[in-house]
């Protein structure tokens, strides 16, 4: 998933005053760009704070944009997201009532006023932008745009959990100790950036990840090759796995190649390591998810690359729960891994894989 941060800030750093009515930050201008970014996404998260304070619709203002969704099969707003700790969200807000879209909210717990107007995912356990957006993968999203408020913005930089952040400050409108939620961003030393003026309002745009979709797909693309040469079983998945050092040396395996318990990802590195490859700093692309639970061998597929050191993990689909409840990219993230998934290649995954039942 690309993650994009949007946040509109004053001259000293507010996003919005203590007064209760909305404060008005961007310009014209601005908001257009907004409204246009937000259209180049699949889904849009705000808090729930956010929500009751400002009440936004969230919804795609292109009318352009709206008819060509219709074109593609799809609803013509993005999805819409939300996160609450405490369930407290009315459902008369404009979140739930307007506009076209799937609509999740992430909770703790279940929240039986909003289950027939929305995806409620309860997630049992504290919620984080990792797990967030492992779940939103699941369901699809391949495109987020996060816009706030504060405490949102600062957890998904605070994971890492951000691709590019857009800063737009409004530098004649200063709040002072009226201000009320602030957010400010120190971009680390060599953080690509570039900036703009749209109307008054000085944006700047930091990359904070540089987008590594084409080396990505055309690596995954040879692991889902990879996964075509298994025998099928009615045991287990079909799998192709390529390992990418930090030196670049390739190294690729499919399930089952040399052993009747390997998983593509244990043939893979078993040849890296055989050849006295370096593994830290790695990059494992499998077809399929890293098996995080095994019953077969000691150590999931999970385990092995946190235990090597492997840097990135690519896939391009989720593993089905046929066998097993997954966690592996989950697990992987929360280990600090940069997880990526490309469920563009799943078709070929599903392919390999034919003699089991979706």
């Amino acid at each position: 998933m690309r993650i994009t941060l949007s946040a509109a800030v004053t001259a000293d750093g507010f996003l919005d005053d203590n007064s209760p009515r909305r404060l008005i930050i961007s310009t014209p201008e601005d908001w257009a760009e907004v409204y246009r970014l937000r259209a180049a996404h699949d889904a849009i998260l705000v808090g729930a704070e956010t929500l009751r304070r400002d009440d936004p619709s969230l919804l795609v203002r292109d009318e352009e944009v709206r008819a060509r969704r219709r074109e593609q099969g799809l609803p013509p707003d993005i999805a819409k997201v939300t996160l609450t700790g405490t369930g407290e969200l009315s459902p008369g807000l404009r979140f739930f009532t307007e506009g076209e879209a799937e609509r999740y909210v992430f909770s703790p717990h279940e929240i039986d006023s909003l289950q027939r107007i929305a995806t409620v995912i309860s997630t049992g356990e504290p919620i984080t932008a990792k797990l967030i957006v492992t779940q939103l993968e699941k369901r699809g999203v391949e495109r987020l745009m996060v816009e706030g408020g504060a405490a949102v913005l600062r957890m998904f930089l605070g994971e890492g959990m951000a691709d590019t952040l857009r800063l737009a400050v409004n530098p004649q409108l200063r709040l002072g100790s009226a201000g009320g939620a602030e957010f400010r961003f120190t971009p680390p030393q060599g953080t690509p950036q570039t900036r703009e003026n749209l109307g008054g309002m000085e944006v700047t745009t930091y990359t904070l990840h540089p987008d590594t979709s084409a080396a990505d797909l055309r690596f995954l693309k040879q692991a889902v090759d990879e996964g075509r040469k298994c025998t099928p079983s009615a045991t287990s998945y079909c799998v192709g796995a390529v390992v990418v050092t930090a030196d670049g040396r390739i190294f690729a395996g499919h399930t089952h190649e040399t052993s009747p318990t390997h998983h593509a990802e244990q043939e893979a590195i078993a040849k890296a390591l055989a050849a006295g490859a370096a593994l830290r700093g790695a990059a494992m692309y499998s077809s399929m998810e890293p098996c995080s639970q095994r019953a077969s061998e000691p150590e999931s597929c999970t385990q092995l690359l946190l235990k090597y050191g492997f840097a990135r993990a690519v896939f391009a689909l989720y593993e089905p729960g046929c066998f097993v409840c997954c966690r592996g990219a989950l697990t992987l993230r929360e280990a600090g891994v940069d997880v990526r998934v490309y469920p563009g290649l799943a078709g070929g995954v599903w392919e390999a894989n034919a003699h089991l039942k979706r």
